[in-house]
This record gives structure tokens, C-alpha cells and sequence, in this order.
């Protein structure tokens, strides 16, 4: 009988909180929220745009929302979200299919969970 090793998959998300410390500092604590608040809904639009476009075989599409994506992160200080997308976006331009599926597969993982941080730290930073 085979034995099935179950994997579990804890994905490290690094938050320059200094980065959402100067968004705050630079636009007061109630405009922060609302730029945060809007940057998290095009990162999600982003993100869905970039597994529409893979799940169409369009890998040019994929690549301009994954530009777009990691870009925003970097601009709210989520790291590890925009590096996982430039890394999804570098394996689609050279044609690696098979980094391309992990990869994309991360950045679902990734964008969740930052996605969560920073919202978690941005309340946090309000209590």
C-alpha cells in the first residue's frame, strides 16, 4: 500500500510597513484607508485578469497584468506579492510552462495572504 504525504503550503509574506507608515504619514490615517482600501480592489482585479488571461493561453495579457499587479504591491508595500508576480511574468515571457503553473500557483497562495496582511495591518495600525 502507498502512503500519500500531505504537503502543507505556509507561504512567508513580507509587508514593508514602512512603506504604508509614509502612505499614512503622507495623506493623513483616512486617506491612507481609502488609497489602501482602493489598491487592494486592482490588485484583486489584476489578479483576476492575469488567471483569465493564463487560463486563455494568453500569455502577452498575463504578462501586462502581472506587470500591472507588481507594480501596485511594490506601491503599497507588499514585497513578496510583487516579486512573486514579476517571477510569474518572467516564466511566461521565456515560455517556461512549468515554472509558469507553479509560479501561478504561488501568486494565488501569495495574494491571498497579502491581501490579508495588509489589511490586518492596516486595522492594526488603527487600534
Amino acid at each position: 500500500m502507498e502512503k500519500v504525504a500531505i504537503l502543507e503550503v505556509d507561504e512567508e509574506i513580507n509587508v514593508d510597513g514602512r512603506r504604508i507608515g509614509e502612505i499614512v504619514a503622507e495623506l493623513g490615517e483616512t486617506a491612507a484607508q481609502s488609497l489602501l482600501v482602493s489598491a487592494l480592489e486592482h490588485l484583486a482585479e489584476a489578479f483576476r485578469q492575469t488567471m483569465r488571461a493564463a487560463e486563455a493561453g494568453d500569455f502577452a495579457q498575463a504578462v501586462s497584468h502581472l506587470d500591472r499587479l507588481s507594480r501596485l504591491a511594490w506601491q503599497v508595500g507588499l514585497v513578496s506579492l510583487a516579486g512573486v508576480a514579476i517571477d510569474v511574468g518572467r516564466c511566461a515571457e521565456t515560455g517556461d510552462m512549468a515554472g509558469f503553473a507553479a509560479t501561478l500557483a504561488r501568486l494565488s497562495r501569495v495574494v491571498n495572504r497579502s491581501l490579508t496582511e495588509i489589511w490586518d495591518h492596516d486595522l492594526d495600525a488603527e487600534e
